[in-house]
């Protein structure tokens, strides 16, 4: 009688809907258990419909949704893409839901304001906006035949996949130029000719066979930290994150420092003239890490000219060359980030910048 009952609990739910199909909906329980509350329109104030601060899962259906920890958006608020989020401890919102709309598809969102990348079930590619896996992002678990109707036509740079092979097309409905990608990481896809060019894509059944050239070249493998059937998953705080930027680089820079010369060697003030504006010259043409030898270049180039001047100075001054090395001015490359889980330090490295926990496993693998 007991599991009776709570079988009909848990099915119980409050609909508010204007079309037939759900946009999101929210559950009372982790791992979307318990009374549930579907909405395709913006709700000021979850306590109108008995669920203020109840949800502890959500599932997003289409479109992006901003959810807030107060009434009317306000308080703290976090932007949910399309997928399914088992917690919603891991981005503080756990039982502190009170308001929720969708954006619009055009809405510029700062990559700081999104959730976690929610869980995927089965094969999954996710396309990012800008290359080396930043901006915003788009995930598909089925086949897309027209980007656009996500707002993302013509903006992936970088992809992920997950799972199985994907074929990515230029044109809508599969058409004009497309490759299939293997499971993996593609920090550019310039080098297959689809950089913002991706407007199709769709998973490729793991029978079918290509020639080798409708493959994109071989990726690194990506790791795959998505929810595993009944896995149960745990709260992790984060206790360390270190921005990983390139080598640093060496600059350099010439000084003029003044010298007293023998003035009876007429022509060597004027050698070492030239070679000041000869070294300051060679400075200037050389570019990027090329710059020490274009200096020195410079610098005897300057001083064979200026013997040639001759001329009777008591003083004159010399070009001195001094460098240091400095940070990378480059976005960071990834992040280190340590956190602990169950008296035990972990570490991972992730291409966005983590919040102040992350999802974990029973064996604090980070998961999603």
């Amino acid at each position: 009688m007991n599991a009776i009952l709570k079988s009909t609990l848990a099915v119980t739910s409050i609909v508010l809907t204007t079309h037939a199909t759900a946009q999101v909906t929210f559950y009372e329980r982790e791992d979307f258990d318990g009374r549930s509350f579907t909405t395709q329109q913006r709700v000021n104030n979850f306590a109108r419909f008995g669920f203020n601060d109840r949800a502890s899962s959500v599932v997003v259906t289409t479109d992006l949704w901003e959810v807030c920890d107060d009434a009317r958006f306000s308080g703290r608020c976090v932007v949910l893409r399309p997928g399914r989020y088992p917690s919603l401890a891991a981005m503080s919102l756990n039982d502190r839901v009170s308001s929720a709309r969708r954006l619009d598809r055009n809405t510029w969102i700062d990559d700081s304001r999104y959730a976690p990348l929610p869980a995927a079930t089965g094969s999954h590619i996710t396309f990012y906006e800008h290359e080396g896996f930043s901006g915003r992002t788009f995930t598909a678990s089925q086949a897309v035949n027209n980007f656009d109707s996500y707002g993302f036509n013509d903006r992936a740079s970088s992809a992920v996949v997950l799972g199985e092979r994907w074929e990515v097309c230029e044109n809508v409905r599969y058409g004009g130029l497309c490759v299939v990608l293997r499971p993996g990481r593609y920090p550019s896809l310039s080098a297959m000719g689809l950089n913002d060019r991706v407007s199709s894509v769709r998973a490729v059944n793991r029978n079918a066979r290509f020639e080798d050239n409708r493959y994109a070249p071989t990726p690194p493998l990506a790791y795959d930290n998505r929810r595993r059937n009944n896995e149960h998953l745990y709260v992790a705080n984060v206790t360390s994150v270190r921005a990983v930027v390139g080598t640093p680089e060496k600059r350099c820079w010439i000084e003029r420092e003044q010298v007293v010369q023998d003035r009876n060697n007429a022509n060597v003030p004027g050698a070492i003239f030239g070679a000041i504006i000869g070294g300051v010259l060679g400075h200037q043409v050389g570019g990027g890490r090329g710059k020490d030898l274009a200096t020195v270049g410079g610098t005897i180039a300057g001083g064979v000219l200026g013997a040639n001047a001759g001329g009777g100075q008591q003083t004159a001054t010399q070009n001195v060359q001094r460098c240091e090395s400095v940070p990378s001015q480059t976005r960071p490359e990834f992040w280190d980030v340590t956190y602990s889980f169950r008296g035990q330090e972990y570490r991972m490295q992730v291409t966005t910048p983590p919040g102040s926990s992350v999802m974990v496993n029973e064996r604090g693998e980070p998961r999603v």
